[in-house]
This record gives C-alpha cells, structure tokens and sequence, in this order.
C-alpha cells in the first residue's frame, strides 16, 4: 500500500489525551498530529523519537496531519491501526498470501454476529465463507517476538468469541495478526498485560479459529505484507 501523498518528518515531542500528538518538523515548525491508535504504543511515544506524517487531503479537517511510523532503532513501526485491513485486503486480492488464496469475492466492514463487522469477507461458491479478522501489532519488548495486545481490550476478545460462533456455524474464521515492523522473530500473546484475551485466544483456537501472522515492509513510501511469522505459542 502506498502513501497517497509524500511523508514528512519530524521529532516527536508528545503524545496526549491517546488521539492527539506534538511533532516538531523537520523543515521547521511545530503541528499537531492525529494519533490514529486507540493502544498504549508502548516503546514507541518516547519524546525526541523520530516520526513521520501524512498530510490530510481535506483542508477542511481539523487537524492536518496523520502520525503514520516511528523509527524505533531497530526497525521503522507503522503505527496507523487504520491502514492494517487495506494492507491485508489488498495482499489477497494480488494473491499474496497463500492461505486464503482462491476466493472469487471480497468485502470489507460486512454485518455479522452479534452487532458486529468483520474486516475481510471472502466467499467463493465451491468453499466455506471465509472471516477474517485483522488487528495491528507494534508491541516488542525484551523477546524477540512482537506481541499482542499493548493495552487491555475487551474489543478484541470479543472478536474471538464472534469468530468462535462462525466456525460453529460451518464457516471459515481467520485471525490475522499484521505486525507493522521488520524486527520481530515471531509472534507471541502479551498475557501479562491483558490476560482475559489470552484465554479468549486459546480457546478460539482450540475451537478451529485459524491464525495467521505476517510483518510488514516498512519505508517512508509504502507498507506492504511481506513474510509470514511463527505463532508462539
């Protein structure tokens, strides 16, 4: 996925009130940036940190720019969890990732379960509905493995459970967990911060959830799906 306009850089002076970030400009001057991430972005809001940002396409929005990736030292960190589903929709429809390869129709953001929307429906008549559920992951700390979640969400258990219901219903449920960064041996549950969606994990996978890891290929230009990482455990 490209950025639809050229990203500019800067210094991170602070990020606040989860939503709302302070960027010095490399060219001068200071803004305030849209925090696209409802996480803690744990290791990745330190202030001095080289940033990068897009810039909004309306001039009517009241913030004119988007924090996109965070040099982290050892790897550049996409930390836009909005962009992870375009990325992932648009590695299957170029037939990128093997797993679920073969399917004639693809939606976004379709109505299921319980007051519910899955990120990636795929369908094909000779197959099982397939539903995929895509969340973003930027935690790494002391391992070498990224982790999920960086801050307790009760949202993302919840997804587990709907997932549940679907392979019970005869359908396909795919988590895919899109690490955003290239420095990360695997991928593994951050139980210690929010231990309630690690049981929900286990027991969606015991039930037939399927999951499904890759990183990302990070530049100033573009993200895009590269490998696909162990899932640990």
């Amino acid at each position: 996925m490209l950025f639809s306009s050229p990203l500019i850089k800067g210094r991170l002076i602070q990020r606040y009130k989860r939503f709302l970030s302070d960027i010095e400009l490399a060219g001068g001057g200071t803004v305030t940036a849209h925090v696209a991430n409802p996480g803690s972005m744990l290791g990745l809001k330190e202030p001095g940190m080289t940033v990068w940002l897009s810039p909004a396409n309306n001039p009517k929005r009241k913030l004119q720019y988007s924090w996109e990736l965070v040099d982290a030292g050892t790897s550049l960190v996409g930390i836009n969890t909005a962009l992870p589903n375009g990325i992932v929709a648009e590695a299957i429809a170029n037939s990128e990732i093997p797993e679920l390869r073969g399917y004639g129709t693809l939606k976004r953001e379709v109505k299921y379960g319980e007051n519910s929307r899955i990120d990636i429906f795929l369908q094909d008549g000779n197959r099982a509905d397939c539903y995929v559920e895509v969340k973003s992951v930027t935690l790494k700390r002391a391992s070498p493995f990224a982790e999920f979640p960086d801050s307790v969400t009760a949202r993302g258990a919840k997804h587990m459970f709907e997932l549940i219901n679907m392979v019970k219903s005869g359908k396909r449920a795919v988590m895919f967990y899109l690490i955003q960064r290239v420095d990360c041996e695997g991928f593994t549950l951050a139980k210690d911060i929010d231990p309630a969606y690690a049981e929900a994990f286990h027991l969606a996978r015991q039930a037939g959830v399927e999951i499904l890891c890759y990183d990302c290929h990070i530049t100033p230009k573009e993200i895009r799906l590269r490998t696909r990482q162990q899932v640990i455990p």
